[in-house]
């Protein structure tokens, strides 16, 4: 199962660690394979609940970074940054008890060891699990896997314009990027803010501070390649089962969304800002192609399989809530600094950026 969260963990850092999932695709299908034997509703749900802290902090990420400040820039001028964000889950979210997931063919082989580490969880083995079959035969047995990531990091690249009545336009992008038969990923974001108190400012009566609201959406998706084969000696369990295992792979995407309310004070070239607002985040992810899992023996005592298509699917909303950040920004000439601290849904965040503008 490990290896099945780092193509995920790939999908966040885009180019480097996707790249790195490439080398590592062609191992992922024995772990991957003994954990979704039980079948697709108790993968889905094992999954999900390992997983559930990375899809959430990544969801904060992507709603980070946008904006450090409540003031607009002038028609026309620019600015352009790189940003990264990491969230550190509570500790109600660095565990999971599997017996609490409704599991239909799995049960902990000792009643007593049910608690499993997530993601962001301690880096120590979880419980041994039995798998059986419909009839309630025991099939196989695996360990959940360690926690892996002290944190959940997640990058930020956009480009700020400058428009006319107090108001800036954001774009986040990344093109397609193709990493052979590792996989691909692509990213749009779209952005607005606009500074609402300077609206009623005048030259005879300037306001000494900004108040704005903002908004932000990101969408990233994103294809992972995977290699899972049938098990050492298995066969298919009749002439019914596909052999066709070529085409699997992880199709993926995340939506973000958050809007917010800025107030900020420039002080010569330091920017202290304060934000609050609601943010969301959603994801779709899917196994494509036919997947060998191993569900009885024959008669000749050789392990048997069933084909399965499409057999992990994961829809969730794991983020749905109201936020606030804290940080500043430093105007160096040309040169711009960020950092700024949140929090969200007991998760806490810090990003850190540097950008060019004027």
């Amino acid at each position: 199962m490990k290896k099945f969260i780092l193509p995920l963990m790939a999908i966040f850092m885009l180019g480097v660690s996707t790249n790195a999932l490439g080398q590592s695709s062609s191992s992922t299908g024995d772990s991957f394979s003994s954990l979704i034997q039980s079948g697709p509703g108790d993968a889905t749900k094992l999954i999900n609940a390992y997983a559930n802290p990375l899809f959430k902090g990544f969801g904060i990420g992507m709603n980070s970074g946008w904006n450090n400040t409540a003031k607009t820039k002038k028609f026309l001028h620019f600015e352009l940054r790189i940003s990264a964000t990491a969230a550190q889950a509570p500790t109600s979210d660095k565990s999971f008890d599997v017996s609490q997931l409704g599991l239909a063919n799995i049960k902990p082989a000792d009643p007593s060891q049910t608690l499993s580490p997530t993601v962001v969880g301690d880096k120590t083995q979880g419980p041994l699990l039995n798998v059986y079959d419909n009839n309630g035969k025991q099939i196989t047995q695996f360990n959940m896997p360690k926690g892996v990531l002290p944190a959940i990091p997640s990058p930020q690249v956009q480009l700020t314009l400058g428009l006319v009545q107090n108001t800036d336009v954001t774009v986040r992008y990344v093109p397609q990027i193709s990493f052979g038969n590792s996989g691909s990923v692509n990213m749009f974001g779209f952005g607005l803010k606009h500074d609402i108190i300077q609206d009623f400012a005048t030259k005879k009566h300037p306001i000494p501070f900004d108040l704005a609201i903002a908004f932000g959406y990101n969408s990233l998706t994103t294809n992972i390649g995977l290699t899972v084969n049938p098990d050492a000696g298995a066969v298919p369990a009749n002439n019914q089962q596909s052999t066709d295992f070529s085409n699997q792979k992880i199709t993926a995407k995340f939506n973000s969304f958050m809007v917010q309310a800025i107030i900020s004070k420039k002080l010569l070239f330091f920017t202290p800002f304060l934000s609050v607002g609601y943010n969301t985040a959603s994801n779709t992810i899917t196994t494509v192609g036919n997947y060998p899992i191993t569900t009885g023996v024959n008669g000749s005592g050789n392990p048997t399989y069933t084909t399965f298509t499409n057999p992990v699917n994961i829809q969730s909303t794991p983020l749905n809530g109201f936020r606030t950040d804290a940080g500043f920004q430093l105007n160096l000439l040309i040169l711009r600094i960020y950092a700024s601290y949140g929090l969200t849904a007991s998760y806490k965040s810090a990003n850190v950026g540097i950008g060019l503008g004027f």
